[in-house]
């Protein structure tokens, strides 16, 4: 029996208001409130809610035979329990089946693993317990950010207690081998990795309404015989999508829907494939062989690398600005600086400044409220500059009104003997007079 693995992305971040130059050191609300709670409302009811639901009603009509997975960053937690509620407890039903298994990320969305282990480790901490606080699930496979996936992050994934992590399955890293098997990280061989069968993953996400394709439009006895083609040995086929894919990308009116309700009826009844979660598979397949990526992939466009977030010089000088504030920003104890140091580092922010406009422009348009890369880059650079301010001027005050540790640690030790000397100050005129009573006794 060969395995299906389903997995969604799911994510949601903060977009940000306009900021103008005059507003760096007046205003400090950097988020849009009012778009980012319609927008969230807007995807919930076409999107989330309709299509949690239908998953629910499969795992309902199958049992354990159907299984899906999904990533949820901490920004889409936030907006949900925010915005939105019935989202988490329409993922906390599909949580409580054990059909669903839900995978850790950064917290938001972040490009942390490529500038920062430490701040990767604490997002992805975060992550979890955020996780398990609203949907109560606990982790055990890793999804980083737009599942960007190099040797050295493979090893930092596996050192926080991963030993599952999904990515791309880039042409430039597989060469003639096939996605369709469980791999390895190429340093640390104990880190299994499932990869993305783009070609089918895409023929939904992103081909599924277009009529121009000569293949439209995708039925469910066309895709599962697509299945059938692939060779028997291959042992798997991992179709990884946004969760938005159904309802928001592909609208209502596509036939979306009706697609994945049929989805699985035609799997079961005319393939060997077995619908799987990420774990399951990882536990009952051994990898082929070691894949060896010494520079960073995703799953973006058409090139599978970074320069959808960091392409132009843009990008790396906003980034470059942002990362240059983590030292500071580990030494302050605010939780709206700490909030909005994690906000901003939402890799939406960078690829609105994208200036990729060829054969992904499309791609990079959707969602964004700029009307140019130029704009984007702008905008975030004045919130960044009055963030600095803000930063600053919190160390300064820290600096002038909150005692080191070590002068408390000082200021105690002085204040414990001066405690004693009082004590002994204080007993010296009784033991004084009891010693002249005594002499007096001897007389």
């Amino acid at each position: 029996m060969r395995s299906i693995c389903f997995y969604f992305q799911v994510h949601q971040p903060f977009r940000l208001r306009t900021y103008r130059f005059f507003d760096i050191g007046m205003q400090h609300d950097y988020f849009d409130d009012f778009q980012n709670q319609y927008i969230a409302k807007r995807i919930a009811n076409k999107c989330y809610l309709p299509m949690n639901q239908l998953l629910l009603d499969l795992i309902h009509e199958y049992g354990s035979a159907f299984k899906v997975s999904f990533s949820i960053s901490g920004t889409a937690l936030d907006q949900f329990e925010q915005y939105v509620p019935e989202v988490i407890e329409s993922f906390r039903k599909l949580a409580d089946t054990g059909c669903v298994e839900f995978m850790a990320e950064t917290y938001s969305h972040s490009l942390s693993s490529l500038k920062s282990k430490d701040e990767f480790f604490k997002q992805v901490r975060q992550q979890n317990e955020r996780l398990e606080q609203l949907i109560g699930y606990k982790p055990k496979t890793f999804r980083n950010t737009e599942l960007i996936y190099s040797d050295y992050i493979g090893q930092m994934v596996y050192e926080m207690g991963f030993k599952t992590m999904l990515t791309e399955g880039a042409k430039q890293i597989l060469g003639w081998k096939s996605p369709n098997y469980l791999y390895c990280n190429g340093q640390e061989p104990r880190l299994k990795l499932l990869l993305k069968n783009f070609r089918l993953s895409d023929d939904i996400a992103f081909r599924f309404s277009q009529t121009s394709w000569p293949e439209w439009p995708l039925t469910t006895e066309k895709y599962v015989d697509w299945l059938n083609a692939i060779p028997q040995e291959e042992e798997m086929v991992n179709l990884f999508m946004d969760y938005e894919t159904f309802g928001e990308h592909q609208w209502p009116e596509t036939g979306i829907f009706e697609f994945m309700k049929a989805l699985p009826a035609r799997v079961f009844s005319h393939s060997n494939f077995s619908f799987n979660t990420p774990s399951e598979i990882a536990e009952n397949c051994q990898p082929v062989s070691a894949i060896h990526v010494p520079s960073p992939i995703s799953w973006a466009d058409e090139e599978r690398d970074l320069t959808a977030w960091l392409g132009n010089e843009l990008q790396d000088d906003a980034f470059d600005s942002l990362y240059n504030l983590e030292w500071k920003v580990n030494q302050c104890d605010h939780w709206e600086l700490q909030r909005d140091w994690k906000y901003l580092q939402t890799s939406d922010h960078f690829y609105y400044m994208c200036t990729k406009w060829f054969s992904d422009g499309d791609v990079h348009k959707y969602f964004n409220p700029y009307g140019s890369p130029y704009d984007a880059f702008i905008n975030y650079m004045n919130i960044l500059s009055d963030f600095i301010m803000r930063v600053d001027n919190h160390l300064a005050w820290k600096a002038e009104n909150v005692v080191p540790e070590k002068a408390k640690v000082e200021e105690v030790a002085v204040t414990e003997v001066k405690k004693v000397v009082v004590k002994k100050t204080a007993a010296a005129p009784k033991e004084t007079v009891k010693k002249a009573v005594v002499a007096k006794k001897k007389k």
